[in-house]
């Protein structure tokens, strides 16, 4: 059987231009409404296309078919966390957890801290759970319900969860990605030497975006005190309001110390909540299921269900608590899961048929200065975030595009690790279309590109990391060669899904 042909440069941008003209005729169409099935469409429609281009070059339908099967196979860790996240924000609704976090985040918060202290707070758990997308499905979805309540910008919340969330995400040994690079990059780098040089980045975007933040919520015109009062009123009205609400969320933080797999803590506490809500909430649950005929252990056990399946609905008769409360299940997430299965279908293809290799492998190649090249990782980490809509896809291939010429340069490996991360990584909930961008948009309920804007840390790290490339600053030269060090076989498997939940 002959081998399948190279892909020419032609071959390669052929299903990008195809990607970027359905993309850009999808959103004129639809707007903001165009992840809502449009825009799904579109990447199918190209990972059709690049499929076309692949027989082409002498790959079997066969070939092809297995490469899309795995890629989103790759992605099925994923899947069952968005599934468990939906489902745990029913039940947390419906315990009264989400409801009593707003209640004692809106009291103890003022309206001039808020935005700052939603950023620094998800900085702190993210790094203690390792989990940009845990942190933004349980306290971030927390957050944006205050921001609500306090008559805040709901988009600015979101920025803030988001900058704080990525922050603690690359910032802790406990973060699969943060495990994962440096692997890729090889050379003997290790976990602890990737942190560190991390740091000169990261921490200076973070303490930007919190000053950003604070500006934003001195200049804030939120609700006053009166206001803050009725909205409590309508809460403990709704909801009873108690400290054993919080149990749920107490239950996640054991689950994360003991370093139990995301999937199942994530569904266990919201098991854990969906059983607890008759006994705090009963008349909750009892109007939410509606059905007089059921007796009370029947009614306790069809809201559980109700509630993981297809989301809580608040009937308390206070508009602006029921529309803030009824939402979740695992039924909000399937357009999200579609548009993840999209992407990745697309991503899978380009990446099996060497179309992403043969577009970077020159870009390597002809980077002159250490500025220069630099800047192309971050441009191919960037890119790849909008072409193949994967972070791993964006952190893999710079990774190993790259290694051979930083080590031919003399630089050390941690220079090339941290521009990978502070690109593939960070920029990856940016994009509509992206995995990590229709997780967060898809749990906190407010669209990427309305908070894209605000995502201060995620924006400010791949410039600074282009800027200390062309100064110099802190990029390090390796003390021995250590090219014949990096791993160049097989990558490690790693169960996508977990690196950012």
């Amino acid at each position: 059987m002959p081998q399948p042909r190279a892909p020419s440069l032609v071959d390669s941008l052929a299903p990008i231009v195809v990607l970027i003209g359905l993309l850009a005729l999808t959103i004129y169409l639809f707007g903001v409404s165009a992840t809502d099935g449009p825009l799904q469409v579109a990447l199918l429609l190209s990972a059709a296309f690049a499929s076309l281009v692949a027989f082409k070059n002498g790959y079997s339908i066969q070939t092809v078919a297995d490469a899309a099967v795995a890629g989103v196979t790759a992605a099925m860790s994923a899947v069952f966390i968005l599934l468990a996240v939906g489902a745990l924000i029913g039940t947390w609704n419906m315990a009264g957890t989400i409801p009593t976090v707003v209640d004692y985040g809106i009291r103890i918060v003022s309206p001039t801290w808020f935005y700052f202290t939603a950023a620094a707070v998800c900085a702190l758990v993210g790094m203690v759970t390792g989990s940009s997308w845990t942190t933004a499905g349980t306290l971030g979805v927390a957050f944006v319900g205050m921001s609500n309540v306090l008559g805040l910008e709901e988009a600015i919340t979101a920025g803030a969860v988001i900058c704080g969330a990525y922050f603690g995400d690359k910032m802790t040994p406990l973060s699969e990605t943060t495990i994962l690079v440096p692997q890729l990059v090889g050379g003997g780098l290790t976990v602890g030497e990737h942190v560190r040089n991390m740091t000169w980045t990261a921490v200076p975007a973070l303490l930007v975006s919190l000053v950003i933040f604070l500006v934003l919520g001195r200049s804030a015109s939120g609700d006053s005190d009166a206001a803050v009062a009725d909205a409590r009123a309508s809460l403990a009205s709704a909801f009873d309001i108690s400290v054993l609400n919080l149990l749920p969320l107490v239950l996640l933080v054991v689950f994360a110390a003991l370093r139990m797999p995301p999937f199942l803590s994530i569904l266990g506490s919201a098991l854990f909540a969906a059983v607890l809500a008759p006994f705090l909430q009963w008349d909750a649950v009892v109007a939410f299921v509606d059905d007089p005929s059921l007796g009370r252990v029947a009614t306790a056990i069809e809201a559980g269900y109700a509630a993981m399946a297809t989301g809580f609905e608040s009937h308390s008769g206070f508009p602006a608590v029921d529309d803030l409360f009824s939402r979740g299940g695992m039924a909000s997430m399937l357009t999200t899961i579609w548009l993840v299965l999209g992407a990745l279908s697309f991503a899978a293809v380009m990446e099996h048929a060497g179309f992403l290799q043969r577009l970077l492998q020159p870009l390597a190649a002809r980077t002159r200065r250490r500025g220069s090249l630099i800047t192309a990782v971050v441009g191919s980490g960037v890119g790849l975030n909008l072409i193949a809509g994967d972070q791993y896809v964006a952190d893999v291939l710079p990774a190993r595009s790259f290694r051979a010429e930083f080590a031919r340069r003399g630089l050390a490996p941690q220079v090339l690790s941290r521009a990978v991360e502070d690109s593939g990584t960070v920029t990856s909930p940016l994009i509509p279309w992206n995995t990590c961008g229709a997780y967060m948009s898809g749990v906190l309920g407010v669209t990427t590109i309305a908070y894209l804007p605000f995502c201060f840390f995620n924006l400010l790290s791949p410039l600074l990391e282009i800027l200390y490339g062309y100064l110099g600053f802190k990029v390090p030269e390796a003390d021995e060669p250590w090219e014949d060090n990096a791993r160049t076989a097989s990558l490690p498997v790693v169960p996508r899904g977990d690196v950012h939940v």
